[in-house]
This record gives structure tokens, C-alpha cells and sequence, in this order.
């Protein structure tokens, strides 16, 4: 049983709220301004902070994310999750490994995995996960150990992965249309957010491409 929070099928824009990324900015600020701006998901990633430190944090955008019915997925650290009472984890390809998270996790709470290739997606399906990530799609700093695997393979991956898919990777207001064209769906920004004059603005800007996509879309079903 999943806890009362939109379906992964039903994200369209992911807001990955990050340290280092917010620089000074409060976290707690920057996720209400994307909820307010439509955000449909948020993860809270800091790299740097300690267990407790990170466990204060999560616990000051919980009731923010819950009173929005949007998840909190914590960046790699299944213990934070669990100490707060977060919706999910997302982990990277070194972490802890999908069978492990769920065993710990149980299967009420999400799991997401960062994923570079066709191959990678698909053991992600087949290991239990409940979403993937898919990138880096364009060159970004925040990944800078991928090479961007650019859009070409989108609509495969997409086709090929029964999973929700969750495009990220240098992706903001000027190459968005890009990655929509390419068959994304549902895509994660970072900086085009957290570095936003206007977080709030930025967020509802981006979440129009997105919902305006999946509109064009149903128009052109048979």
C-alpha cells in the first residue's frame, strides 16, 4: 500500500531541491516556492550534510510536501528516509542496491534509480523499481562524472521501460522543448530552480511546457 501521495505515473516535473545547488538559499523556502509552482514531486539532496543534519532538513520539508499530497524522495540515504518517515529514496547506480532498499523500505514506499543506458534502465525495471532517471540528457555540473547521453534515445528507453520515466540533465526553459519532442514525459531540473531568480515563477514556467506537452499529446491520440 502505497502512503497517500501522487502516483509516479502522474509526475510531469520532478524539483530536485539540492544544496549545493541552493548555495544560502533556505531549502525549506525553495520547496514551497516549486509547490506553489506545480511541482509534482520534490527530492532533497545534500551531499555533504551529516545523517542528523540531513534528518533536519528532510523533516522541515515533510509537512510541506504531505500537506501538497507530492512526494519527498531522499537522494541515497535510506536511513534518512526512514528516520523522518519520507515517501521514497533514489538511488545512483553505487548505491545500495534496489533488492536491498526494498527489503529495508518495504513495499509502501518508492524507489527510484538513476540510470545512463538502455541496459541500465531495464535491469532497474527487473531489479523492482518504481521509477527510473534518465540522463545526463544535456552536459550538466551536477553530474559531471556521465557524459550526456543527449535525446536520441528517450523515445527507446521510453518504449522499452514499462517504468515511469523521469528525464534529467541540464534541462531548463531553453532545451526543455527538446526533450518533449524526444517522447519525455516527466523531466527532474536542479538549477533551473534552485538557481531561479524567481523559484516559483521558474517552477510553474517549466510545469506549463510540461502540461501543455501531455495536452498537444491526448489532441493528437486517435
Amino acid at each position: 500500500m502505497r502512503l497517500n501521495v501522487a502516483p509516479c505515473s502522474d509526475w510531469l516535473l520532478y524539483v530536485i531541491v539540492d544544496r549545493t545547488a541552493a548555495g544560502t538559499r533556505n531549502l525549506a523556502d525553495l520547496t514551497a516556492a516549486a509547490i506553489r509552482g506545480g511541482a509534482d514531486v520534490i527530492q532533497l539532496r545534500d551531499k555533504t550534510a551529516s545523517t542528523p543534519q540531513l534528518i533536519e532538513e528532510a523533516a522541515a520539508l515533510l509537512p510541506l510536501t504531505r500537506s501538497a499530497g507530492i512526494p519527498l524522495i531522499i537522494n541515497d540515504r535510506v536511513e534518512v528516509l526512514r528516520a523522518v518517515g519520507a515517501d521514497g529514496v533514489h538511488l545512483g547506480q553505487d548505491d545500495l542496491p534496489i533488492a536491498e532498499a526494498r527489503r529495508l523500505l518495504g513495499s509502501e514506499r518508492l524507489i527510484g534509480q538513476s540510470t545512463h543506458s538502455l541496459e541500465q534502465a531495464l535491469a532497474a525495471e527487473a531489479a523492482g523499481a518504481d521509477y527510473i532517471g534518465f540522463g545526463p540528457i544535456f552536459p550538466t555540473p551536477t553530474k559531471p562524472d556521465y557524459a550526456s547521453v543527449g535525446t536520441a534515445l528517450i523515445g527507446t528507453v521510453a518504449k522499452q521501460v514499462r517504468l515511469p520515466l523521469v528525464c534529467i540533465g541540464g534541462i531548463d526553459r531553453t532545451t526543455i522543448g527538446h526533450v518533449l519532442e524526444a517522447g519525455a514525459r516527466c523531466v527532474a531540473v536542479v538549477r533551473a530552480v534552485c538557481r531561479a531568480e524567481d523559484p516559483e515563477a521558474a517552477t510553474r514556467a517549466l510545469k506549463r511546457h510540461l502540461t501543455q506537452s501531455v495536452l498537444q499529446s491526448c489532441g493528437n491520440c486517435p
